[in-house]
């Protein structure tokens, strides 16, 4: 990587506001440049833990990354120094607990390049943002026959509320199948727009086979076929640029806890127009502009999709993780994952037995799921923490369809992020060549 993390300046305190416009380019932070992987590492205070008496090696961030201490900092700061609720009051410390929050607001837009930080709503998490849409937009805009097309590949988030909006509406679902080398039939795509499909999810990029769908393509695919558009980012929004103007989608939703920071907080971007016609998700404080005791009229964007005492603290740690990565530079993410990805690849199929699912290097991000002969993957994963200290993820990984299409019944997967070395795939694979020797292959 050819940039660093370190010492993040937060901005101006007043600097913006929610609804300022975001299509000018901004000022960088200021950094050094050309940190080690060392350097990256050292801001990462649990990678100096051991477990079992061996260094962890955390391979397990497709599902939750680590935080360096800059997020942690920010969290703790605001506890310790100005803990407030937010936007009600008109005392200093709830002001500046207010600042804090809308600055992350928009240092989350201009990640994704949206126009306007207006657009971004504050979940619990990618599932709720997600949620959100098929509540609010699916009930007002779906109905009894309509289509939704969405795939094979996708994680239980992007699917169960699909199935359940169908229920409630008596829409249709449709999937994209996915090939034996784990990439969208989109041959069979483009058949299903024929039908003119009222809304198209699909996932960015595959949790399971590292897949990075081409999403700009079937975006503009799926517009001309009249349809809106849902990109389920949880795994591409902390791993590779995102602009959500250039892919012009629709929906975008992805988590905090992925990219650097805490659990608790997630993330919805919506065209304004969509987001300004669709009703409150939930209802009670702060979504509210007038209350009456038979009737209600709405906040403004974003609020209006907010209720209650937000995650103030968790905003502010995914803004001080929105300022690691934008210090790193999210090509420089991309392509160390890629080196990472070929590598381990090329490393894992050292070890006879063993099966890789899911496409080439090239054409996935920083997710590689095996199986190891006979061996049950829960066993396997467990025989890696106790051997040699190695945390991989062990199941269906919340896509059992996609793991029905391979006939199988979960498998292992090893995933990497900013903080991962090539050393420690080689233990992974040393650790994978000691469970062949306990179960005697």
């Amino acid at each position: 990587m050819t940039t660093t993390a370190h010492n993040h300046a937060e901005q101006s305190k007043d600097a913006h506001v929610v609804g300022t416009d975001l299509s000018r380019p901004q000022a960088d932070l200021s950094r050094p440049s050309s940190p080690t992987i060392a350097d990256i590492r050292n801001d990462f205070p649990i990678l100096k833990e051991q477990v079992h008496g061996k260094p962890l090696v955390y391979l397990d961030s497709t599902a939750s990354s680590q935080k360096p201490q800059s997020v942690i900092d920010a969290m703790s700061i605001y506890y310790q120094t100005y803990n407030a609720n937010v936007h009600r009051g008109v005392y200093h410390i709830s002001e500046e607990a207010t600042a804090a929050m809308e600055r992350a607001r928009v240092k989350t837009a201009r990640f994704i390049n949206a126009r306007q930080s207006k657009q971004i709503i504050f979940t619990r998490n990618a599932t709720e943002s997600i949620n959100l849409v098929a509540y609010s937009w699916g009930n007002a805009n779906i109905h009894a026959g309509d289509l939704i097309i969405t795939t094979e590949m996708e994680h239980h988030s992007n699917l169960v509320p699909w199935q359940l909006l169908a229920a409630r509406t008596g829409a249709r679902l449709e999937f994209v199948p996915v090939t034996d080398d784990g990439l969208l039939r989109l041959d069979i795509y483009e058949e299903l727009l024929k039908q003119q499909p009222k809304l198209v999810a699909f996932t960015h990029m595959s949790n399971v086979l590292g897949t990075i769908n081409p999403a700009q393509q079937m975006i503009a695919q799926a517009h001309a076929a009249g349809a809106t558009v849902l990109v389920d980012g949880a795994q591409s929004v902390p791993h590779l640029p995102v602009d959500v103007q250039a892919l012009d989608v629709d929906f975008l939703c992805f988590s905090g806890h992925k990219m650097l920071g805490p659990t608790g907080i997630g993330v919805l971007y919506g065209k304004r127009d969509l987001l300004e016609a669709m009703p409150p998700f939930m209802g009670g404080g702060d979504m509210i502009r007038t209350v009456k005791l038979r009737e209600s009229t709405w906040n403004d964007l974003p609020w209006k999709f907010e209720a209650g005492t937000p995650a103030v603290a968790e905003a502010i740690g995914l803004g001080a993780a929105v300022d690691y990565l934008n210090a790193l530079g999210m090509e420089q993410v991309q392509r160390h994952e890629q080196e990472l990805t070929a590598y381990a690849m090329e490393q894992l199929r050292t070890v006879p037995e063993l099966m890789i699912y899911g496409p080439e290097a090239e054409k996935r991000g920083g997710v590689v799921s095996f199986t190891l002969g006979d061996i049950h993957p829960h066993d396997l994963a467990s025989i890696l923490d106790q051997e040699v200290g190695v945390s991989v993820r062990a199941g269906h990984h919340c896509a059992q369809p996609l793991m029905e299409r391979y006939n199988l019944a979960a498998t292992a997967r090893a995933s990497f992020y900013v903080y991962t070395m090539k050393e420690e795939i080689d233990t992974l694979v040393q650790g994978l060549h000691k469970a062949r020797q306990i179960f005697s292959f």
